[in-house]
């Protein structure tokens, strides 16, 4: 039994943030219908072919899904969508607001009709404010919110190499969802949520923001190493390896002295000092590095319990140790083939790697669930409102 097991999940959605949100949802148990494009579908299936069919993001973010091919403009295919509605706990949207309330798939339509509904929508920045009308996508909102000028190294400014603003956006999405199912079995009433992609990720950027605010200056871009708190950050060993050190009190800054035969030197006293004299701390500990290979290195700090990590290529992640001994890549079935992906992070929950949908894979399926007979789903695949491999 998963917590979600029951749950109907109706979920008009694209790209990564919303179905990352669904995802997590169907990770727990509720049944995610996703409704796509017939033709083309969810445009994020294209945007490689690293897994089978299906790019590396559509695969991450739609394990365990049903996938529904409809024509949201067609009136046939909006009286499907509203029927499923109407079975639904929860519906998760990430069309523009202005969409959705032309399809009068928004949340003040659906919540009037089925109050015990929640409805989530995830929007660029709002329906308020001078951004209203404005699209964004995870790199712009990591412009707008400072992340990419907090990034990089020098003058060079970078993105972060993840979508962090759909992933931050996706997980506070899923919290609120199951918080808003929580309230509903208390008071019996559904709920309407709103976030914006700006705010999730503004939600993310308090630190440096906070920094900025009380210091009256950005945050030094230092690029791997870390702008308030040294030594934090990679280091190349003998053997081209790279040991990525995390020094943040004195204590673990004495025993780093100790295995790297530093003498006390008044400059490198405290974290300030550390930071104000970065430069000249890590030529120092360059030259100890420069002697040693990168594993007698990690092994010598281990024993000394200074925190320390590997820098490791992304490839290596499917064959990461510490992930493989602990059984934590399965394979499961995408179109196409298969994929390596990893369970849930959080153990004690009931999970089972379920497939990636094929295109449309699950609409007949969810028709007849509807109660559409046969000749009906037929005639709707025929008229081109929907498009599916017709039952047998």
């Amino acid at each position: 039994m998963r917590p979600l097991d029951g749950l109907v999940v109706l979920s008009l959605e694209q790209a990564v943030a919303v179905p990352y949100a669904t995802r997590l949802l169907a990770d727990l148990g509720a049944r995610v219908i996703k409704v796509e494009r017939p033709g083309s579908g969810d445009f994020a299936r294209h945007y490689d072919r690293a897994c089978g069919d299906v790019s590396s993001y559509f695969a991450w973010t739609n394990v365990g899904k049903e996938s529904l091919t409809v024509d949201l403009k067609h009136p046939d295919g909006a009286a499907v969508v509203t029927a499923i509605a109407a079975r639904a706990d929860v519906v998760m949207c990430n069309l523009s607001p202005g969409a959705a309330r032309r399809l009068g798939l928004d949340a003040d339509t659906l919540r009037s009709a089925f109050p015990r509904l929640i409805v989530a929508e995830l929007s660029s920045y709002g329906d308020g404010g001078p951004y209203r009308d404005r699209k964004a996508f995870d790199a712009l909102i990591q412009s707008e919110t400072g992340l990419v000028a907090a990034t990089g190294d020098g003058s060079s400014m970078a993105r972060a190499g993840i979508s962090v603003a759909d992933i931050a956006a996706g997980t506070q999405l899923h919290a609120a969802v199951l918080a808003a199912l929580l309230g509903r079995s208390k008071t019996g009433e559904g709920a309407t949520l709103r976030l914006t992609l700006m705010e999730a990720l503004a939600e993310w950027m308090h630190q440096p923001a906070l920094y900025a605010h009380g210091t009256g200056k950005d945050p030094e871009r230092v690029g791997a190493h870390h702008p308030t708190i040294a030594p934090y950050g990679p280091f190349t060993c003998r053997d081209g390896g790279a040991v990525h050190l995390a020094v943040q009190n004195d204590g673990q800054w004495g025993r780093l002295c100790a295995v790297v035969s530093l003498a006390p030197d008044a400059r490198f006293e405290t974290v300030a000092g550390r930071v104000e004299h970065r430069a000249e701390l890590h030529a120092q500990l360059q030259t100890y590095f420069d002697q040693v290979d990168s594993d007698e290195l990690l092994a010598d700090l281990d024993r000394a319990d200074v925190p320390a990590a590997r820098t490791r290529p992304v490839g290596e992640l499917t064959r990461h140790p510490q992930l493989v001994a602990r059984g934590r890549w399965t394979e499961v079935p995408v179109p196409g083939g298969v994929t390596p992906l990893l369970r849930p992070p959080v153990d004690g929950l009931t999970w089972e790697a379920a497939p990636v949908p094929a295109l449309g894979e699950h609409t007949d399926a969810v028709l007849a669930w509807l109660g559409y007979p046969v000749d009906k789903i037929a005639d709707l695949r025929s008229r081109g409102v929907t498009s599916a491999t017709p039952l047998v």
